[in-house]
């Protein structure tokens, strides 16, 4: 896939970053924030340490103070050439040292603190007994939407990411299905999601027949027929950050009920999408989706919330559910994906990424959603 390529985010890009996080704990009631690797400490340094072991590597974002990574000594030179390295402060300790002490100096000992949900339990507890006084909350409950709303750089990316899997589509419709085996099309998918630049395939579902009617069906060895409906769900990260979209296309002419189900799930998808605006909450967009789903019958069969936002992760808050009254607001990216599951039968699902504009809501994902016959 031809196209321009992003220019990396910078030091003051990562600077700005870990600024905001510490204001928003603080704003939170938190003492600090406790970052182990995985996609925040990605998001927020740019660090992705070489391996993760049971050495403790751990950013420490405190109102007042610098940022501070705790890193193994060994690690150390990775550390210092990640893109943000120069927006913080390195503090190596090497083995035969309590790196809980090493890090408990740098906190209140009888503070709250924000703790990224991927921290393993063992660090987490020798924290605990290092400052017995000090208390923790889970980062996705304490600051959920830290990372949902995204500034103009990663959107673009977002988008990029969005339209290597559109070009991933437009070429798996033109392969055959019929007599061959749903695992065969889901490594031509992923095949193709590499071909246009994705460093990490994260899914590949392909749901054929009564197989659809499962959301999160296994690709297996069933032999995709002549006259199945097939679900296509696919994505993973481009330049850090995600795709995922969802087809479903037909193998051979449809019947007039697949047709219809679809036609409903495809005018529920873009009523979700037409009640993407500031300031709406996140379950405007599910009931808006689910209202023509119910009022078309198929109510029951639509099982699953209505989207999921995206990032440097293919699934993170926002949540388009029921009960999720946070307000949206400009540079959120999220899923729009109604679906109508019919057990023993077949599946539709379709889906786009959305990101809030000023005025209302930008696809990007852009390839048809009308029905697809495949051969």
């Amino acid at each position: 896939m031809t196209g321009s390529t992003p220019a990396p985010f910078t030091a003051d890009d990562y600077r700005a970053r870990m600024a905001r996080a510490t204001r928003e704990a603080a704003d939170a009631g938190l003492a600090g924030l406790l970052v182990a690797p995985g996609p925040d400490m990605v998001w927020l340094t740019g660090y992705t340490p070489p391996a993760v072991t049971e050495r403790l590597t751990l950013l420490v974002l405190v109102p007042g103070g610098e940022p501070v990574l705790v890193v193994p000594t060994l690690e150390a030179p990775d550390a210092e050439a990640a893109a943000g390295s120069t927006a913080l402060g390195l503090r190596p300790w090497t083995d035969g040292v309590d790196p809980y002490a090493v890090t408990g100096a740098l906190l209140d000992g009888r503070g709250r603190f924000g703790v990224s949900d991927n921290t393993w339990a063992m660090h987490l507890l020798g924290f605990q007994r290092a400052l017995p006084h000090s208390s923790y909350a889970a980062l996705t409950d304490a600051l959920p939407m830290l990372r949902a709303v995204k500034d103009a750089a990663e959107v673009e990316l977002l988008a990029a990411a969005g339209a290597a899997a559109d070009a991933a589509f437009e070429e798996i419709r033109k392969v055959p299905f019929a007599d061959r085996r749903e695992s065969d099309v889901a490594q031509d998918l992923a095949d193709l999601l590499r071909r246009f630049g994705h460093s990490q395939v994260d899914f590949t579902i392909v749901g054929s027949g009564p197989n659809g009617a499962n959301p999160h069906h296994e690709v297996g060895d069933r032999f995709i027929r002549h006259g199945d409906m097939v679900v296509l769900d696919f994505g993973g990260l481009k330049d850090g950050y995600g795709s995922d979209t969802t087809r479903t296309v037909h193998v051979g002419e449809p019947t007039d009920e697949e047709r219809r189900v679809h036609d409903l799930v495809r005018a529920a998808q873009e009523a979700g999408v037409q009640a993407v605006r500031p300031g709406a909450a996140c379950q405007e967009v599910d009931r808006a989706a689910r209202a023509v789903i119910t009022e078309g019958g198929y109510g029951e069969y639509f099982i699953h919330r209505t989207g999921h936002g995206i990032g440097v992760t293919t699934h993170e808050p926002p949540y388009m559910i029921e009960g999720e009254e946070q307000p949206l607001v400009p540079g959120m990216c999220f899923s729009v994906e109604p679906g109508v599951y019919l057990p023993g039968r077949f599946g539709v699902r379709i889906e786009d990424i959305v990101t809030v504009t000023e005025d209302g809501g930008r696809r990007l994902n852009n390839t048809t959603r009308e029905m697809v016959i495949v051969d």
